[in-house]
């Protein structure tokens, strides 16, 4: 899924928006800081990780928790309904590993639309 060879928008399965799945991956296991998360999101930029956590949390999938302080800073975490999502995205990585060939067959191919 973080492989830069892979593109992100080749999964025909998606959980909100284009980041939300890997986004989720990311929170797998355990809290991350925003910058934390930039890091194996290559591509994404701060302004579409920021609209992709609001959704997030919004949806109740994704908690942010700010402390205060001299260094303050703020996490991202699952939450026990962004927890069950892990398992049916498992499945469709699976599926999608599969079936890589024939979804890169397809995508590759001339589309009927074009013409």
């Amino acid at each position: 899924m973080f492989d830069p060879l892979c593109p992100s928008d080749l999964s025909p399965i998606r959980i909100g928006d284009k980041w939300a799945g890997m986004i989720i991956r990311c929170l797998e296991h355990g809290p991350r800081r925003f910058s934390e998360l930039r890091v194996p999101l290559r591509g994404i930029t701060a302004k579409v990780l920021t609209q992709s956590l609001r959704t997030l949390e919004r949806n109740g999938l994704v908690a942010r928790t700010a402390y205060a302080g001299p260094t303050q800073r703020v996490e991202y975490e699952l939450t026990p309904l962004g927890r069950s999502l892990l398992e049916p995205l498992d499945a469709a990585c699976a599926w999608a590993s599969e079936h890589w060939d024939e979804l890169i067959d397809a995508r590759e191919a001339p589309s009927s639309f074009a013409q």
